[in-house]
C-alpha cells in the first residue's frame, strides 16, 4: 500500500490544473491516468477536431496562450502538445498507463486500488472531465444490424463509413459539425434536430466568445444561476473553429444540401420516427439569438468604443419534415448518435451518486469529505468545462482541500 495526501484520477486538463494548484500549494499528490496525458483527446475525438474557443480563452494555472495566432482554434493536436507541454512545465506527478478499479473510503481517508497496485490517500478528485462516454438512446438497439451505427468517439473521418447516406442524429456543436464534414464528402446527409443554440462565429468585427467573455457570462457563478439543472442540460453551442472563422448553423446546412428533420423518437428496422418539433425548435433558437444579440448591441453602446454595426441573422426558414424515414428507401447506410455524453463511475464506490449515476456535488465539494470533482459542466460557473475555466476552479478546489488537510489527520 502505497500513501499519498490527494490522488486526482485523470490526466486531462482538468486533473492537471488542479495538479498544478496543488504543486503550488505544497500539497503532496500523484495524478493517475489510464492512458497517455489527454489521452481522450488522443483516441476519441475525430480527426479535423478544432476547439470552438479561440487559442487565447485556453488558460490554465501559469499558463497563458502567447503564439502568433491568438484569435484561430486549436487543432486536435495543439490541445495534445498543449498539455504535454503544460505537465512537463511544472514536472507534474503523472502516472500514464495506470487505471483505477475501486475506490473505497476508510476510516481515514480512502483506499484506491488499480491495476498497478492500491494506493491510499487523503483527498482523492475526481477529475474524468464531462465527456466520459457517448449517450445514445436505447431505441437505437431497435435499428436493423445492417446499418452502421457510429458515435463521435468512434468516429475519424468520413471516408471510413459505409457508402450511401448518413443519418445524423443532434445538431448541437458535434452533430452540425459531422454533418457538414460528411455531406462535403460526398454523401447525402440527414441531420436529426432537437434544442440547440445558434449563435454567429463573429459579430460585430468580433468573434463572438469575445463578445460573451467581456459580458461575464463566463463568469456566471453556480450559486446564482436560476435553474441549475435545466443549464447543466443545455445543448452545446452551435459554432465551429475554422482558420476562416466561419458560421454554421441549421441555415447554412440547409443551404449546403443537408435535410433537416425532427428530434428522433424511435427506431425499429430501418424506421426512424420523429417529433414534429423542427419548426417549434427553430423559432425558439432564432429567438434566444435575437435575445443575446441585443444584450451584445446594449454592451457595445456602453463600452465607448465604435463596434462597426451588423445587423441580426436572417431567421431561419425550414421546410416541412417527414413523422418517419425508412432509411433503407433512402439510401441511408449509417446512424451517427451525436446525442451528448454521459457520466459513468463503476469504480467509485462511495455513497455520492444520484439516481442517473451523476455525482451529486456542490461546487465540486461531495458530501464525503476529502472526495472532490472537477472539469464538470457548470461546476462552479459557466466556463467549468471548458479548458479556460479550469484555473478558477481548480485553484478554489486546491484551497478546500489545504482546509481540509488542516482539520484532517495526516495517514499514517
Amino acid at each position: 500500500m502505497r500513501f499519498t495526501d490527494t490522488l486526482i484520477v485523470g490526466g486531462g486538463q482538468a486533473g492537471l490544473a488542479l495538479s498544478r494548484s496543488l504543486t503550488e500549494r505544497g500539497v503532496e499528490h500523484i495524478v493517475l491516468e489510464r492512458g497517455r496525458i489527454g489521452e481522450r483527446w488522443r483516441s476519441e475525438r475525430w480527426d479535423s477536431l478544432r476547439l470552438l474557443t479561440p487559442r487565447w480563452q485556453s488558460r490554465l494555472p501559469g499558463f497563458r496562450y502567447a503564439g502568433p495566432d491568438p484569435d484561430g482554434y486549436m487543432t486536435r493536436d495543439e490541445v495534445v502538445t498543449l498539455l504535454e507541454s503544460y505537465a512537463a512545465s511544472f514536472d507534474a506527478p503523472v502516472r500514464c498507463g495506470v487505471t483505477v478499479e475501486g475506490v473505497r473510503p476508510l476510516d481515514e481517508g480512502y483506499e484506491v486500488r488499480t491495476d498497478g497496485g492500491s494506493w491510499r490517500s487523503r483527498n482523492v478528485v475526481v477529475a474524468t472531465g464531462e465527456c466520459m462516454a457517448a449517450a445514445v438512446p436505447p431505441f437505437a438497439a431497435g435499428l436493423a444490424p445492417h446499418l452502421q451505427q457510429v458515435v463521435p468517439t468512434r468516429y475519424r473521418q468520413p471516408e471510413a463509413l459505409p457508402t450511401g447516406g448518413v443519418l445524423v442524429v443532434g445538431a448541437s456543436a458535434t452533430g452540425l459539425q459531422l454533418a457538414a464534414e460528411i455531406h462535403r464528402s460526398g454523401r447525402p446527409v440527414t441531420l436529426s434536430v432537437g434544442r440547440h443554440t445558434r449563435l454567429p462565429r463573429t459579430y460585430r468585427g468580433r468573434d463572438v466568445i469575445a463578445w460573451l467573455e467581456d459580458m461575464g457570462v463566463f463568469d456566471e457563478r453556480a450559486e446564482d444561476v436560476r435553474d441549475l439543472a435545466a443549464s447543466r442540460a443545455q445543448p452545446s453551442l452551435q459554432l465551429v473553429g475554422t482558420p476562416e472563422r466561419v458560421t454554421l448553423d441549421l441555415g447554412v446546412a440547409q443551404d449546403m444540401g443537408i435535410h433537416l428533420v425532427g428530434r428522433t423518437t424511435s427506431a425499429r428496422g430501418s424506421t426512424v420516427r420523429f417529433e414534429d418539433n423542427l419548426v417549434e425548435d427553430v423559432v425558439a433558437a432564432d429567438a434566444k439569438l435575437a435575445r443575446l444579440l441585443a444584450r451584445i448591441d446594449a454592451h457595445a453602446a456602453r463600452s465607448g468604443v465604435a463596434w462597426p454595426h451588423e445587423p441580426h441573422p436572417d431567421r431561419i426558414d425550414v421546410f416541412e419534415a417527414p413523422e418517419a424515414l425508412d432509411l433503407d428507401r433512402a439510401g441511408i447506410r449509417t446512424v451517427l448518435w451525436a446525442t451528448g455524453f454521459r457520466r459513468a463511475y463503476p469504480w467509485l464506490h462511495v455513497p455520492v451518486l444520484d439516481a442517473r449515476g451523476e455525482i451529486v456535488h456542490d461546487r465540486g465539494v461531495t458530501t464525503a469529505p476529502g472526495l472532490y470533482v472537477v472539469g464538470l459542466r457548470l461546476l462552479r460557473r459557466r466556463s467549468s468545462s471548458f479548458i479556460d475555466g479550469q484555473a478558477r476552479d481548480a485553484e478554489e478546489i486546491a484551497d478546500h482541500i489545504v482546509e481540509h488537510r488542516a482539520a484532517v489527520p495526516a495517514l499514517t
